[in-house]
């Protein structure tokens, strides 16, 4: 699921930021970018965001700002009599050679050092800072996640209609294929017992054609896959219903859907049943894209 919290701190030594934001994953990936400085706090850090949130590819930025003003900056004087002696010795062989200039001086890496900080006062301000990102970061999850439980109520509601739709037809398609087959069975059988004293008797024959039919009916029979369909729809709604981490149990419930719809796609026997298996294939298939993002 996607989500994204920002949030800024100002204390004593500087400025402080946490970001975090994630898309979507299966499962937990967490990615931390933190100042080297800061890098002894990425364990509560982690572990903060690991209490809130179960899936998702996250990334945390973690950045401390030291304040320029404010008397924080001073002079590392052993760099600077090294520079000195350095820029002597130099001068002794290359006479012509300009000194350094004040500017360059200050730029020269490590000679202008900034105040320590206090390293239980700023972990202090990153667990506060902490608590408010990650809190803002579950209520953008929170408001992504009911727009996709929309989405996939929506989808229910879909799936329910065609089962709506299709189980009247099951009493008539079985009636009407039995009817052809009995058909073309007494046909076939009387063809075949043309002109031969020694072929079935009149009561087998029938016999025959009531087995054969009957065993045809119970393979084309999918009542069962509806009620089936109905059920796992129906527990669906409670899940999304009752909330919580509810991810897995929808992955769970998507492959039984997903299974009785193949059923039902092999079973079809009218283009009416084979129809609405491509439709419920489809909106399973939607649905479980977006189940794979929730919590």
């Amino acid at each position: 699921m996607t989500g994204y919290a920002v949030a800024t701190s100002e204390c004593a030594a500087g400025t402080l930021t946490i970001e975090i934001k994630s898309v979507n994953s299966r499962f937990l990936d967490l990615q931390f970018r933190i100042n080297d400085e800061l890098r002894a706090l990425e364990p509560d850090l982690r572990a903060a965001i690991m209490g809130a949130i179960t899936r998702g590819k996250v990334e945390a930025r973690l950045s401390f700002g030291r304040k320029v003003a404010g008397g924080s900056q001073v002079l590392n004087a052993s760099l600077l009599a090294d520079l000195a002696r350095l820029q002597s010795e130099v001068g002794q062989h290359f006479a012509s050679a300009p000194q350094m200039t004040v500017a360059e001086l200050l730029r020269w890496p490590g000679v202008i050092e900034e105040a320590q900080v206090g390293q239980e006062s700023l972990q202090a301000d990153v667990a506060a800072l902490t608590t408010k990102t990650v809190a803002a970061f579950v209520d953008s999850r929170r408001r992504e996640g009911a727009a996709l439980e929309a989405m996939l109520v929506s989808r229910i509601d879909a799936m329910d209609a065609i089962v709506k739709r299709i189980t009247p037809l099951i009493p008539q398609v079985i009636s009407q294929f039995q009817q052809k087959a009995v058909e073309r069975m007494q046909d076939a059988l009387g063809m075949a017992g043309h002109g031969n004293p020694s072929t079935l008797t009149r009561q087998e024959v029938f016999e025959r054609i009531r087995q054969e039919v009957t065993l045809y009916g119970i393979r084309i029979d999918v009542s069962e896959e509806l009620s089936r369909l109905s059920a796992h729809l129906t527990e669906t709604r409670h899940i999304l219903k009752k909330g919580g981490q509810v991810g897995k149990r929808l992955d769970f419930m998507m492959q039984e859907l997903n299974r009785e719809a193949n059923t039902l796609g092999a079973k079809a026997s009218v283009k009416e049943l084979a129809d609405a298996s491509m439709e419920l294939k489809l909106l399973i298939e939607q649905m479980r894209e977006q189940v794979q993002n929730l919590e």
